[in-house]
């Protein structure tokens, strides 16, 4: 370190050595912030031993930030571009096979020249902020005299140009069309995106006659911040207008944006501003330079990383997606004995319809088509029997479990886990549990008669049986759960609803967005057809079903096209549903001809059941996990709500699964 700051030129603005001199604070493991703390103590000592070093340092320094222009690091690092999120998202993946080309001209380039490793901002965030400014006051300070001039803020005018730069974006980005058709307030009244950039553009140049010494009043930033807050207003009014009219991705990018741009344009006028004198108010602007700078590192070193665009886009468009899961999940959980007996009538009636599913599939089967043509023909089976399904308002339970984990997590309103009501979250979990399981025993104790009388008449009306023993023994391996894969093909399975009810979400919040009933009321040939009333009607239902309707179509696709892609890719991939699953067992058992041991029905009863269990769990923890990460929600109180949980059990262990109490 020592030889460094012996070679160091006063008059160079070569980046080599500065790079070198960073070298040698980094520590080994980036995570070692003692390690880190030490190197930069020990360069403030021996600056402060040899002021001529710190003077050397000082000038060198400055004739790096002097030579590049520094206006853009403020405005780009950290905030997202103008691009669109398409754009962006391509422009990081190719950027991370092959950086982009460093110059002299921009700060930036030096900066990411300087701070290489994508692990610099960790031990650079680790080193004490004290110790930041001790030696940014060693280097600054070198070489003057207690009645000296302070010198010139070098970085002053890049700032500033900086603040004026972001609020022209934020101008820009107010006035898109796709913000002010979703808010038609902003025509209406004084869009407070315009506002804030003419009181800005005023205060910048009060700012730049103060420093030309000419006199004029200039106004401290308050009254800007207060045109800020207006502009973050309008942001939650959309968000939350969003919530319940849907969004699309290009939305949240720019809302992402604004909000990141008005976030910084903060930071850099309480930076620059003059009105608030006194230690305490120099001590927090101190403190604030240091924390906009290892902000600005961090966000260089991830500038690359396709993981942040799509955590800070995803999680606002997944928030809507489960939003609009959420107000479907209300009609998954029952409140009263009536609406449970609606839930058993409405999956025995999905338990009817899955029995002559399963039959279907049994005779596809004996097509010995080709392998492609077999999965569209199994996927039509399923995607037409699940829509069926949904028309005629019936209840499949496997396709509750993505809908009733994003209703649990609206319910939980504290970020921090800290305010929510135990016993109000342990009520509706119960709800939830007894209106699943109620909804599974509907499918089952009809999808099993329905399948069972099938394969009983079927020799009648074709004078053979619907599968023969060889058949009957393979499906009743395939639900084995000891001797075959079936509980990871019941996962699989699993992962297949939770895809499912993403979709469904989806287009729940695309056809809300997007107006689709309006859009449909506008056909004119299919005015002509149907006429208005008609197809009025059939607008309005497609905009509150789009997302069920394309939700069972994908699950069926999925189902159909994974034992296709295991076959493909030589993987283990295939399905277990439980409900075909119990439709196959009693199948087999009448192709048998009954013949079956004791060992081997307690297996197959066991196998459907346990294919079901993981059904529901594997989708319903997954659907969990993205409705609480889409609400940025950690909740911490497991351990409490299952004791809650189970006190409800002990106390009244047959109403806890079966019927509310009253």
């Amino acid at each position: 370190m020592l030889d460094l700051l012996e070679r160091l030129d006063a008059d160079s603005s070569d980046i080599g050595l500065m790079v070198a001199l960073f070298d040698t604070l980094r520590p080994k493991r980036a995570g070692d912030g003692k390690a880190a703390a030490a190197h930069v103590r020990t360069l403030t000592q021996l600056l402060k031993g040899n002021p001529q070093h710190a003077l050397k340092l000082r000038e060198y320094a400055r004739n790096i930030i002097a030579a590049r222009r520094h206006s853009s690091l403020y405005t780009d690092i950290g905030v997202l571009s103008n691009d669109g999120f398409f754009s962006e998202l391509k422009t990081r993946i190719a950027y991370r096979i092959l950086p982009p080309a460093l110059g002299d001209d921009y700060l930036s380039d030096a900066l990411d020249q300087i701070v290489y490793r994508r692990s610099d901002h960790v031990w650079m965030a680790a080193v004490p902020a004290a110790d930041w400014l001790a030696l940014v006051d060693v280097v600054c300070r070198a070489g003057q005299r207690a009645a000296a001039p302070p010198v010139d803020n070098i970085m002053l005018p890049g700032l500033l140009e900086a603040i004026r730069t972001l609020s022209y974006r934020v101008c820009a980005i107010g006035l898109e069309p796709r913000l002010t058709n979703f808010h038609t307030e902003m025509e209406t009244y004084a869009s407070p995106f315009m506002v804030q950039n003419r009181e800005v553009n005023a205060y910048l140049d009060a700012y730049q006659q103060r420093l030309a010494g000419e006199a004029g009043g200039m106004d401290d930033a308050r009254h800007l911040l207060v045109m800020l807050e207006q502009c973050d207003s309008v942001i939650g009014k959309i968000r939350r207008k969003a919530l319940s009219q849907g969004t699309s991705i290009a939305l949240t990018y720019l809302l992402v944006t604004l909000t990141q741009s008005l976030d910084r344009l903060r930071k850099l006028l309480f930076l620059v501003d003059v009105h608030q004198p006194g230690e305490q108010h120099d001590a927090a602007r101190r403190q604030a330079a240091i924390d906009l700078a290892l902000e600005l590192i961090k966000a260089h070193n991830h500038k690359y990383l396709v993981r942040d665009l799509l955590r800070d886009n995803v999680d606002l468009l997944a928030r809507n997606v489960t939003e609009n899961a959420s107000h479907t999940g209300e009609h998954y959980v029952a409140d009263s004995r009536r609406q449970l007996g609606s839930m058993f009538l409405s999956s025995a009636g999905a338990g009817l319809v899955i029995g002559f599913m399963a039959l279907f599939k049994i005779l596809m089967s004996y097509l010995r088509a080709a392998p492609l043509v077999e999965a569209f023909l199994f996927s039509m089976n399923y995607s037409l029997g699940f829509m069926f399904i949904h028309v005629l308002h019936f209840t499949v339970a496997t396709k509750q479990p993505a809908m009733t984990a994003s209703r649990i997590a609206a319910g939980l309103h504290s970020q921090d886990g800290r305010n929510i009501d135990i016993d109000s979250m342990a009520d509706l979990c119960a709800r939830v549990i007894r209106t699943q399981i109620m909804a599974v025993l509907g499918n089952l104790v009809v999808c099993i008669p329905t399948a069972y009388l099938i394969a009983l008449a079927w020799p009648y009306l074709t004078g053979h049986h619907l599968v023969s023993p060889d058949k009957a023994m393979h499906l009743l391996h395939d639900i084995d759960p000891i001797h075959a894969p079936t509980l990871l093909y019941a996962a699989i399975a699993g992962v297949c609803l939770f895809v499912a009810g993403l979709i469904s979400g989806y287009y729940d919040n695309k056809a809300l967005y997007t107006r689709w009933g309006r859009r449909i009321a506008q056909l004119r040939g299919a005015r002509w057809l149907l006429g208005p009333a008609r197809l009025a009607r059939l607008g309005v239902y497609l905009e509150n079903n789009l997302g069920g309707l394309m939700g069972n179509f994908y699950f069926g696709v999925l189902l159909g096209v994974m034992p296709l892609l295991g076959f493909l890719l030589g993987l283990p991939l295939d399905i277990r549903h439980v409900t075909f699953s119990s439709a196959n067992f009693a199948t087999a058992i009448v192709g048998l001809e009954h013949n079956v041991g004791w060992e081997l029905v307690v297996t197959s009863v066991a196998g459907f059941l346990s294919i079901g269990m993981v059904n529901l769990l594997v989708s319903f923890g997954l659907a969990l996990w993205v409705a609480l990460r889409s609400r940025q929600v950690r909740f911490r109180h497991g351990w409490k709500l299952l004791k809650a949980l189970g006190r409800r059990f002990r106390q009244a262990p047959i109403a806890f699964f079966f019927f509310e109490k009253g």
